[in-house]
């Protein structure tokens, strides 16, 4: 006779709901600590794909603003005012030389004041063509600073992501067996479940690998966030299949009955 779940005892059907719960927790849990360690790794409030790139392949980028200029934007900002930005952008003193007295009319802000306001003010009326300046305001140095400076994101050294993978992948895989292993007492079809376990299975493979390869090769980014969401999507169905089956055994049988 096949071992199900609902065979269990009312008392040990509590329990088992013990452990599915604080297996979810800890999932939420693991995911609320990827967010609160990461979200300011590249240096900007809130979690985005530069905070996972920062943190395992590290970020070299010129500021925005250098980016902007050097591709002639505005086209109209003459020369001059053009390398008057460039050499302040370069230099160790953005902040202090922004707005200086000793610099006149060819201070950074008085430039930026001149040749950019007209379209990257909180009131101003772009042309059509530039409608999205305005999401890019540089009325104070607050809104210049945040283009200003180049961003030097060191990734974290691969003796701390072999220490932190040390902890999470045993762990990580013995919760998936276990996860498995209960899924698999249920009623409900073997495909579906054997497809959840596959995918949560490589997924973490996939995400844990990709820790190390991120160094080399950069789209293992995208691995790591796409499949860290496979894992977690697939082990949260497989633990609502749990729950299923312990408190609601007629509709894990329906389910099993109809495939």
């Amino acid at each position: 006779m096949t071992f199900r779940l609902r065979s269990m005892t009312f008392s040990a059907r509590l329990g088992a709901t013990g452990l599915v719960a604080a297996l979810a927790l800890g999932l939420v849990a693991s995911a609320l600590h990827l967010i609160n360690h990461y979200e300011k790794r590249d240096g900007v409030p809130g979690l985005t794909l530069d905070d996972i790139t920062a943190a395992y392949r590290g970020i070299e980028a010129p500021a925005p603003l250098v980016q902007a200029l050097e591709r002639d934007h505005p086209p109209e900002l003459p020369d001059t005012e053009r390398a008057a930005l460039l050499a302040w952008l370069s230099s160790e003193r953005i902040t202090e030389d922004y707005d200086s007295l000793d610099l006149g009319d060819d201070a950074p802000a008085e430039i930026i004041s001149r040749a950019c306001l007209s379209c990257h003010a909180r009131n101003a009326s772009p042309p059509a063509d530039q409608a999205r300046a305005k999401d890019w305001p540089l009325d104070y140095f607050d809104d210049v600073k945040k283009i200003a400076f180049a961003r030097s994101v060191p990734a974290t050294p691969t003796n701390i992501v072999v220490m932190s993978m040390h902890a999470h992948a045993p762990a990580m895989a013995t919760m998936s067996v276990v996860v498995g292993a209960m899924s698999l007492a249920t009623a409900f079809p073997r495909r579906l479940v054997g497809l959840l376990i596959g995918v949560a299975g490589l997924a973490l493979i996939a995400d844990l690998a990709s820790w190390l390869l991120a160094r080399e090769w950069a789209p293992a980014i995208h691995v790591i966030v796409g499949a860290g969401a496979a894992y977690n999507i697939a082990t949260g169905a497989l633990l609502l299949l749990i729950l299923l089956e312990l408190w609601c055994p007629r509709a894990a049988k329906r389910t099993g009955s109809a495939a």
